[in-house]
């Protein structure tokens, strides 16, 4: 495994190299954890390599579109544009922002 430390933290906002949609973190696998179904389906010549933490993520495209992205460090960087994320999903993870970051849901038992 060539990267064992996670880059982003759950509750940070990034946003897509290649393909401009933002996103919060809501869970971190430490390496792919996906189908093979999943990454067969990827163009291979833009197949991120596996052993890289991959993000799971409260996405919002540019035309405001909301969905679940499953996307490899390598093609995340930090989003820096202080704008909100309206993704239905957040009150569900989080319970709000703080110095930036949202911040995690504390789940009652």
């Amino acid at each position: 495994m060539l990267n064992t430390t996670a880059q982003f933290q759950i509750g940070q906002i990034v946003c897509h190299k290649k393909y401009g949609f933002r996103g919060i973190i809501f869970d971190v696998d430490p390496e792919f954890g996906n189908t093979e179904e999943w990454y067969e389906s990827i163009p291979q010549e833009s197949r991120p390599r596996k052993d890289q933490p991959f993000y799971h993520l409260l996405a919002e495209s540019q035309d405001k579109t909301t969905y679940i992205a499953y996307v490899s460090e390598q093609n995340l960087l930090t989003d820096d544009s202080d704008e909100p994320i309206m993704h239905p999903g957040i009150s569900e993870y989080f319970d709000g922002v703080q110095d930036g970051y949202y911040v995690s849901r504390t789940k009652s038992n």
